[in-house]
Parts: structure tokens; sequence; C-alpha cells
């Protein structure tokens, strides 16, 4: 190991941030495992490698014994004495190896650990740059539309992504060239590489994009306390405000509606109800169902959070929602298994 490969282990320290003792330590280690295979299986081996004085030694570690039955991990005394003077039979003898003896093991197994070094480098700094992006709306570039499967493969920060066609909304249609915000939910890592997963469907995205749109809730003022979300088609967002002379509901659908409406817009018409908390289970029920209008809530069994909720008669089919989604969506934003029933005294469906 000449001085142009320690140079080359001290560049990878400066530009990707290996460090040399690291490197170091994986070739000897893999010089160590090459020179037992290529001497038999040998099971004492000694590597030295000093990058202060640049230089490295190599040594096989035998036993010395009267007779030999095991020659490639035993050795005569006669021969243990040519290697130290002072060795006799029960000790070991360090026998070191000549560079041309192992050069090329050495040579070979060092381009295998710096080759390997650099990808797990590479892989390790790519997580660390994912992992500031983790639970977060990114912005990506449609490079490329799969017309059998519907995948899509966005460009983010120089990485390409695949938004799989079941992370996307049935009204999403994207040509190359669009530009399409997406929630990072979780980092997908391999030995090889490491990617992102990304979906328009979480209901996080909703969360985050909210924040975005709405300062209340980026600065603390405003807090989202649940949301509840088919995406695509409908989604419930609890909030409450931290300041009583700050409107929650109000923050969020902004001048006008235009805050809400932007959001809406990004998810392709998705209908979104902002509807506001309350520590109050009947209340928080009665504003959930919204835009139903509420009569009463009986909450039925506080631990098994189960509750009756009575709706004017022509408000029932507002309340249940097209195929219960109302109920449903109030009851996962709640918590709470709601019963509706009309005032007459009918019984609707349960969520």
């Amino acid at each position: 190991m000449n001085n142009e490969f320690f140079d080359a282990l001290e560049l990878l320290e400066k530009e990707k941030g290996i460090p040399m003792d690291y490197l170091l330590e994986r070739i000897k280690t893999a010089i160590g495992m090459a020179v037992k295979r290529d001497y038999g299986g040998i099971e004492n081996v000694l590597v030295d490698i000093s990058d202060e004085t640049r230089k490295f030694k190599v040594s096989i570690v035998k036993n010395v014994v009267e007779e030999v039955e095991d020659p490639v991990n035993e050795i005569t005394l006669e021969d243990a004495l040519k290697h130290d003077k002072r060795a006799k039979v029960g000790d070991t003898v360090e026998i070191k190896l000549e560079t041309k003896q192992f050069g090329r093991i050495a040579a070979q197994t060092a381009k295998h650990v710096i080759r390997q070094g650099i990808r797990e480098a590479e892989r390790e700094q790519m997580i660390e740059q994912f992992r500031s992006k983790l639970h977060e709306v990114v912005t990506g570039k449609v490079q490329r539309v799969e017309p059998q499967t519907g995948n899509v493969t966005l460009e983010i920060d120089h990485n390409e992504v695949m938004l799989f066609r079941n992370e996307q909304l049935e009204t999403d249609q994207f040509v190359e060239g669009d530009f399409v915000k997406v929630y990072v939910s979780d980092i997908v890592a391999s030995d090889r590489r490491c990617n992102l997963k990304i979906s328009r469907t979480h209901r996080d995205l909703v969360k985050r994009l909210f924040e975005t749109e709405v300062p209340e809730i980026f600065d603390g003022t405003v807090v989202v306390k649940s949301i509840s979300r088919e995406a695509g088609s409908r989604s419930k967002l609890a909030v409450y405000s931290a300041d009583e002379n700050v409107d929650a509901v109000g923050a969020c659908i902004g001048p006008k509606g235009t805050r809400v409406a932007r959001i809406v817009d990004e998810l392709g018409g998705e209908k979104i109800d902002v509807v506001r908390y309350s520590d109050d289970p009947k209340e928080f029920i009665s504003q959930a169902l919204s835009p139903a209008t509420v009569v009463g809530v009986e909450i039925l069994d506080e631990e098994a959070r189960t509750c009756r909720v009575t709706v004017p008669d022509h408000q029932l089919s507002l309340a249940i929602g097209n195929k219960g989604q109302n109920a449903k969506l109030a009851a996962r934003l709640t918590g709470y298994k709601i019963d509706i029933r009309p005032e007459s005294g009918f019984y609707g469906e349960e969520e």
C-alpha cells in the first residue's frame, strides 16, 4: 500500500466524509479474511496498517508443537526458531508474510472495501438528506407517466421518486412537466440504495397543506386536533384556537374562503369540512357532523365511546352522507361510534 493508496483514503475522507480509520479497519478485517481463505483456513492472521507511517504488515500466527498434526495452524520448534529465536513448544510464533505473498489479495480487497465504503457513505448522505423531508410536503416535477400502471416518476431534489398509482387521488391526471405536492410518509432504505415513500392519499397531507396556507397553524396559534379523510372525496379537520381572539375555523377558511380553496384545488376538488374542536365530547360530535344540524347528543358509554345523535328529519340524509361518508368521517374524527336518528324516532345508520 503505497502513498497513492493513503492519498486516496485521505481524499475520500475529505470529499465523501468517510473516516480513514473506518476504512482502514474494514480493509484490515477484509484482508485478514482473505488471507485465512487463501492460506487453507488458518485460524490466526494479524493485519497492521498505519496511516502515520503509511506502512502495513500481515502475519500468520502458528502454534509451536513437538509434532505437527495440523500444518496450517501448527509449526515445529525447529521451524519456529527461524522466525523467533526465543520460541519454545507451547508458544505461538508470528510469521510475517512478504508483500508479494499477499499484495494481490490486499489490493483487490482494499478496492472492494473502498467501493463499498463509498456506496455506504453516499447512501448515508442520501438518508440524511431525505430525513429532513420525512413527514413533510414536498413538490416534485413529473418526469414520466407509465400508461400501463399509472405510476408517476417525480424529480425531487435531483432524485427520482416513484408516486405509485395507489398513492394518487382518483382525480389525479399528470403530464410530464407538471409540479405536484406530495407527502413524504417514509424513507425506504436497502443495502444498495434508499428512496422516499410519497403519497397524495395520506391524511397528514391535508394537515401539512393547511400549515402552509394558514399562518396561524404554522405559528401554533391554531392547533389541528384531529383529521379524518377519504382521499379524493372528503376530509374533516378539527381545529382549536389557543387565542380566544382568533377564530380557528375562520383562520383556516381564510378571507372569502381563499385559504381552503387553494387546498381544495391542490387536492383535485376534494371537499374539506373545517370544524371547531371542543373538549366537551357532545359539542365536538355535534360539530363533527357538519354541515348537518344536530338537535342533541347523548353519550351512551364513555368507556366504549358510543353515542346517539338526534337530527331534524330533513337533515338525516345530510348527517349520514352519501354511502354513510359524513357519519364515518365524523366517527373517525371524534373517536366515537355514532348512532344517528331523526327527531321522529326512526333510527338511521350506525357508524
